[in-house]
């Protein structure tokens, strides 16, 4: 391939003619720009931190410049970086487009104006030796200023895991597409509705849940035609009619767990058109003031039923919201209940096999939803697994892993499964284990190690006591419980269910603790409630007068370790405490070598 140029103008109408007249590919040819706003900083490159940037693509680019300073919206930016390569083409600026856009977003110094039309993921002629071109454009961009980290550095971020500036797969684009349709369709007509997006661990739900939000508010503003793009996968939800459907819309996102919430509150600081207000608890939602025309649910399944919350003042709210909602102290209703009577839509997120503590909603109290959301076409599956690189058969299989009851289980009968593109490996030791952790971490970061809560947390009050002493070991659980895989002591510590769930990582040490073993009469895997120390994990509901057995238990035990082994991007490791179950899963996951050097196939 020939070298790319990247012409460097500023941004007004004499530069711009004066670019035409040098480059006869500025009116047509397939070329990909980004404006910025940033100013040198005392080393002479681009100080990025409180600047916009925006990303397009076009086959006349002088015509869409032009477009640009006719406009409001960019009228501030300064500057123009035209990437031109005589063997672009318009799928390849597409998909350049779309990679600048989400690089861009996860650096996070720039704000990123783009808006959600729809970036592509489509397939083309060599596109694989194309996007190795993009690195070299990405590099360039960098040394110029334009980027502040590294390629792994974004893409191990927050900001780039959670953006909205997401290049869909096929399932969840259509998704996204028949949901968006329908809503607009009930807003016309003035009908309520709801929505179930259903998948499993990896398959894109929050990612899908973000990407709406942001779609809906970017219809809902003015937008100037050089913004849109007829090849665009919503384009043509850009249109006044939608517009005025959403004037004075409320909406909002729902999301139960504490550490995500707060991560997704960052991101929506840093995009346009979004908030941090936006991102709601279920408390927050049954206290407001006024009701929702949408809430988008993420995690539904981990909205609480009534039970014992974890301080006074919220079991007093839970009852306060309750008495307002529905006339009566109604110990059946569930935060669910509040979400569908103060919103005219909801969009659940859901996962029932992901819920791990007795609180959560039961799944039964999801199925006359489910069945109603079937039989009105409002229930989207999706399949496509988007993190674990082992593909959707892994999750399946690791479901199985501890799911036997007897010795003739699944597992068994299917005999093991292999992943030669996913490093899944059992470790004798511990030791051996976080040693390799320590070397992926090195490699591309994000390497962490969890833990099913099979020990007291003892360093919560004493800072300097060990809670975890396994083979020779000894660790301490997380220190912080918000954020805490960014944090910078988390390669040191262990990471529990609670600030996981709803994250990715590049490799994941998982440890599987005393709290369940293999029975040696039966074969069945068993669970040890005095080695479980979540106490709202095995708490009876005094409130509800449940008492949970310890099958349901195991229930809660098994959905967590699945929560866990299935974090891991690249790559799961897995050390087994009760040696009966470690020597049963040696038939199931390739058993380490002892080499800590990266196998063959780990990039």
């Amino acid at each position: 391939m020939t070298p790319f140029d990247i012409a460097q103008f500023d941004f007004n109408r004499e530069s711009v003619r004066e670019w035409s007249s040098l480059d006869k590919r500025s009116s047509n040819w397939p070329v990909v720009y980004v404006l910025d706003n940033a100013k040198p900083n005392s080393r002479g490159r681009n100080d990025s931190r409180r600047g916009d940037v925006y990303v397009g693509e076009s086959l006349n680019a002088v015509a869409r410049m032009r477009q640009h300073l006719e406009g409001t919206e960019k009228a501030h930016l300064t500057t123009i970086r035209a990437i031109v390569d005589n063997t672009f083409n318009k799928s390849v600026c597409l998909d350049l487009e779309s990679y600048l856009i989400r690089m861009l977003a996860g650096d996070g110094h720039y704000q990123v104006l783009n808006r959600n039309v729809g970036i592509t993921d489509a397939d083309y002629f060599d596109r694989a030796r194309y996007q190795l071109r993009f690195q070299d454009v990405f590099e360039k961009l960098r040394n110029d200023g334009v980027f502040e980290r590294t390629v792994p550095e974004i893409e191990n971020s927050d900001l780039f895991k959670l953006s909205p500036f997401k290049a869909l797969s096929y399932d969840q684009a259509i998704a996204v597409e028949d949901i968006i349709e329908g809503f607009f369709a009930d807003l016309s007509s003035n009908t309520t509705s709801t929505t179930i997006v259903q998948g499993g661990p990896g398959t894109g739900k929050t990612v899908v849940a973000i990407y709406m939000l942001k779609l809906l508010v970017d219809v809902a503003s003015e937008i100037h035609p050089a913004d849109l793009d007829g090849d665009s996968l919503f384009s043509d939800f850009f249109v006044e009619e939608n517009r005025n459907l959403l004037a004075g819309a409320r909406v909002g996102f729902v999301i139960p767990q504490q550490a995500l919430r707060k991560s997704i509150r960052k991101v929506f600081n840093r995009t346009p058109g979004l908030s941090a207000d936006m991102v709601l608890t279920p408390f927050e939602v049954g206290l407001a003031k006024h009701d929702f025309d949408l809430l988008i649910v993420d995690e539904s399944h981990r909205l609480n039923q009534r039970a014992n919350q974890p301080s006074g003042v919220l079991n007093k709210a839970f009852r306060d919201i309750t008495v307002d909602l529905f006339g009566a102290d109604d110990k059946s209703k569930t935060q669910l209940d509040w979400i569908l009577a103060k919103s005219k839509h909801q969009i659940l997120m859901l996962d029932t096999a992901q819920s791990v503590r007795p609180a959560d909603l039961p799944s039964e109290v999801f199925d006359s939803l489910v069945d109603t959301a079937k039989s009105t076409h409002r229930h989207y599956p999706l399949v496509s697994q988007m993190r674990v690189q082992a593909g959707a058969d892994y999750v399946g299989y690791v479901r199985r892993l501890l799911g036997g009851s007897s010795p003739q289980s699944d597992v068994a009968l299917a005999g093991r499964e292999l992943f030669p593109a996913y490093d899944f490996r059992l470790f004798d030791s511990l030791a051996a284990m976080r040693e390799t952790l320590l070397l992926r971490e090195a490699e591309h970061g994000l390497a962490r190690t969890v833990a099913g809560f099979a020990w007291e947390w003892k360093s919560k009050k004493d800072r300097l006591a060990f809670d975890i002493e396994v083979d020779g070991c000894q660790l301490r659980w997380n220190s912080t419980a918000v954020d805490w895989i960014a944090s910078s002591n988390s390669l040191e510590e262990v990471g529990s269910i609670h600030t996981v769930q709803g994250y990715d990582l590049n490799y994941a040490g998982v440890i599987i603790g005393p709290d369940i073993y293999l029975d040696p009469i039966d074969g069945g895997v068993r669970v040890n409630r005095d080695s479980y120390f979540d106490i709202k994990g095995k708490e009876n509901n005094a409130v509800l007068e449940k008492k949970y057995t310890d099958d349901d238990l195991l229930g809660f035990i098994r959905n967590i370790y699945t929560v866990l082994l299935t974090r891991g991007i690249r790559g799961t490791y897995v050390y087994v405490c009760d040696p009966g179950l470690r020597e049963h899963l040696r038939q199931f996951i390739p058993v380490d070598d002892a080499e800590p050097a990266p196998r063959s196939f780990v990039e």
